[in-house]
C-alpha cells in the first residue's frame, strides 16, 4: 500500500463523520459535503494505488451523485438511507481490515527502500502461446517491469496493492468472447490497465474491446518495439506540484465553498475578492486556472478576462466562468472574450472539481511541450540547466552532497549510420525509460543534446552515484534493439563529477563532461569518477 495504514483510516473517518452529520441534520448542504468526502476518497484510492477499496468506494460515489443530481428533498427516504448506511458502513469495514492487515505486514517484515529504488509494475500477457510473446516480456523486463505469462482460463493472483498492466492478446479469443473476457478482468482489475493486443483496424471489433472495458487497443501486425513504447509512455512518472486555482469571486461565501471544496481532492487555491487585485493575485500565486464569477460589482468577468489576455503570459492559462447565467447566446459571447468553459450556478461540486481537474490537466500538457524534449519527455537542455541550479541552491543552503552526471551513448553515429535514424531515436528511447524507471522521483534527468543525458543526484555522494549508475550501464548494454528480423547492443559511458568538490552549476557539468571523456578513452562502456 502507498500509503500508511493511519493515513488510510483517517480519510475514511472523515467520510464517516460527514454521513453522520448528515444524518444528525439532514439537509442539502451536508449531503452536498457528504458527496465531496466521497468523491474524495475515492480520488485518495485512486492516487494510492488501493484497488481492493476502490471497487467499493467508487459504487458509493455513483449512488451518491445519482441522489445528488436529482431534485430530492431532504432528507432521504429512509430506504435510500439505509442503502447509504449499509454502503458507507461496508465501506468502513474493508478500510479497517485493510489497515489492520498492511500494519500486520508492516511490522512483520519492515522493508527499507533503497534511495534508487525503481518503481515496479506487475505486467501479465495473456494468451495461448508463450513463445509469441516472449521478446515483448523480456523487453519489458529490461525497463523494471515484473511480468508473467497466463492463459485465459488460468486463474490469476489479485494484488491489490499493485494495479497490474493485463496484456491480452485478442488473436487467441474468438470474439464472441470478448465482451464477457474483459468486462470479467476489468471487474477483477478495476485499477489495472488493460490493453488489447493483435487488434484489427475493425470498428466493431475495436468498439466492442473498449466499451468491454479496455484502456486502448493495439492493432494487428504492431512490432515489439512499438508495443513497448505504447506501455513506456503509459507508465511514464509525470511528478508534478499541487494543482493550484484563482478564484475570483466577490462573494466571500461562495468563494469559501469552492476553496473547500477543491481542497478536498488537494488542489490549491487563492481568492480574490476584488476583481481588480486580479493581476497581481496571477502574478505572485502562479495559478493553473481561474474559476471567474462573471457579475461583480463595478466589473464583469468577462471584462476581467478581456484584462487578463492583454498579457502574453497568461494567454493560455484556462478562465472558467460560474454565473447563474442561463441565457446561451451571452455564454457563447463570454467564451469568445476569453473563456474556456461556463458552469452554471447552482453547481455540483463534484462536476467543478473534475472539470476544474481536467482542464489544469491539459493546461499543464501544452506547457510541458515547451520545456520537455519531444522525442523523450525529458527536460531540454536549458530547462535542464535551470533545474540543476535549483537543485544546486537547495543543498548549498540544506547541506549535503549533489552528483552531476554526463551520459553518452557509445558510437551512436554508428548505430544512425548502420541502422537508420528512426532506430536512433529508439535507442535513445529506450535509455529515457530506463532513466525514468531506475531514477528517484526528485532526481533530474535532461536530454542534454543528441545522444547526451544530464542527470543531477541530490543527496547522493560520488559512491552512490557511481553505484547506481553502474546499474543502469549495466541493465542498458542487455538491452536488445530491434532492426528488422534481428536486433542489436549497444552501450553508456559516464562521467560523475560531486559538490562540493565543483561549487557551481557550470562547473559540475564541466567536471562530468571531462570525466566522461576520460571513459571514452578508457575504452567505453564504464563510469569515470571527475577525482580519478
Amino acid at each position: 500500500m502507498l500509503c500508511s495504514p493511519e493515513a488510510l483510516l483517517q480519510k475514511n473517518k472523515v467520510l464517516t463523520d460527514t454521513w453522520q452529520r448528515y444524518l444528525a441534520t439532514p439537509n442539502v448542504e451536508n449531503f452536498v459535503e457528504l458527496a465531496i468526502s466521497i468523491n474524495s476518497f475515492t480520488e485518495f484510492l485512486i492516487d494510492k494505488g488501493i484497488a481492493a477499496l476502490h471497487h467499493a468506494s467508487h459504487q458509493l460515489e455513483q449512488v451518491s451523485l445519482a441522489h445528488f443530481a436529482q431534485d430530492v428533498t431532504h432528507p432521504l427516504p429512509q430506504a435510500d438511507q439505509d442503502d447509504l448506511n449499509a454502503r458507507i458502513n461496508e465501506l468502513a469495514r474493508l478500510t479497517a481490515a485493510r489497515a489492520h492487515n498492511s500494519l500486520e505486514t508492516l511490522t512483520r517484515d519492515p522493508v527499507v527502500i533503497a534511495p534508487q529504488s525503481m518503481r515496479s509494475v506487475q505486467a501479465w500477457l495473456i494468451g495461448d502461446d508463450p513463445d509469441a510473446w516472449a521478446d515483448l516480456l523480456l523487453q519489458l523486463g529490461y525497463f523494471g517491469m515484473t511480468t508473467e505469462f497466463s492463459t485465459w482460463d488460468q486463474p490469476m493472483a489479485d494484488n491489490a496493492d499493485t494495479p497490474p498492466l493485463l496484456l491480452l492478446d485478442m488473436s487467441s479469443l474468438p470474439e464472441a468472447e470478448w465482451h464477457e473476457r474483459i468486462q470479467a478482468l476489468r471487474q477483477q482489475f478495476a485499477m489495472g490497465q488493460l490493453i488489447c493486443l493483435e487488434v484489427e483496424s475493425d470498428f466493431g471489433q475495436l468498439q466492442q474491446a473498449l466499451k468491454s472495458g479496455s484502456d486502448s487497443c493495439l492493432l494487428k501486425g504492431r512490432p515489439t518495439h512499438a508495443i513497448v513504447e505504447h506501455i513506456m509512455e503509459l507508465n511514464e512518472r509525470h511528478d508534478q506540484e499541487a494543482y493550484r486555482v484563482l478564484i475570483v469571486e466577490d462573494s466571500k461565501t461562495a468563494s469559501h465553498l469552492i476553496h473547500r471544496s477543491l481542497a478536498e481532492i488537494q488542489i490549491e487555491s487563492h481568492i480574490v475578492n476584488d476583481p481588480r487585485e486580479t493581476l497581481n493575485a496571477l502574478k505572485q500565486f502562479n495559478p493553473d486556472l481561474i474559476l471567474m464569477d462573471m457579475y461583480m460589482p463595478n466589473c464583469t468577468g468577462v471584462e476581467v478576462a478581456r484584462i487578463i489576455r492583454q498579457h502574453c503570459e497568461f494567454l493560455s492559462i484556462p478562465i472558467v466562468y460560474l454565473s447563474g447565467e442561463t441565457n446561451v447566446a451571452l455564454q457563447v459571447d463570454a467564451m469568445r472574450l476569453g473563456g474556456d468553459h461556463f458552469l452554471t450556478k447552482p453547481f455540483n461540486p463534484v462536476f467543478l472539481n473534475t472539470i476544474v481537474k481536467s482542464k489544469i490537466e491539459r493546461y499543464r500538457a501544452l506547457r510541458r511541450s515547451m520545456y520537455h524534449d519531444s522525442l523523450t519527455g525529458l527536460l531540454n537542455h536549458s530547462s535542464g540547466k535551470n533545474m540543476l541550479e535549483v537543485l544546486l541552491s537547495g543543498i548549498v543552503h540544506e547541506g549535503g552532497f549533489l552528483s552531476v552526471v554526463m551520459l553518452d551513448i557509445d558510437h551512436f553515429k554508428q548505430v544512425n549510420d548502420r541502422y537508420g535514424h528512426p532506430t536512433g531515436d529508439q535507442v535513445i528511447r529506450s535509455l529515457s525509460w530506463l532513466l525514468k524507471q531506475r531514477l528517484r522521483k526528485h532526481d533530474m534527468i535532461c536530454r542534454y543534446g543528441g545522444e547526451e543525458f544530464l542527470i543531477g543526484l541530490p543527496h547522493a555522494d560520488e559512491e552512490q552515484a557511481f553505484s547506481i549508475m553502474e546499474r543502469i550501464r549495466h541493465d542498458f548494454s542487455q538491452i536488445h534493439h530491434p532492426h528488422g528480423d534481428s536486433h542489436f547492443l549497444t552501450t553508456v559511458s559516464a562521467g560523475i563529477a560531486t559538490y562540493p568538490l565543483a561549487q557551481s552549476g557550470d562547473a559540475l557539468i564541466k567536471a562530468a563532461d571531462q570525466a566522461l571523456y576520460k571513459a571514452k578513452l578508457g575504452g567505453r562502456n564504464r563510469i569515470h569518477l571527475s577525482d580519478d
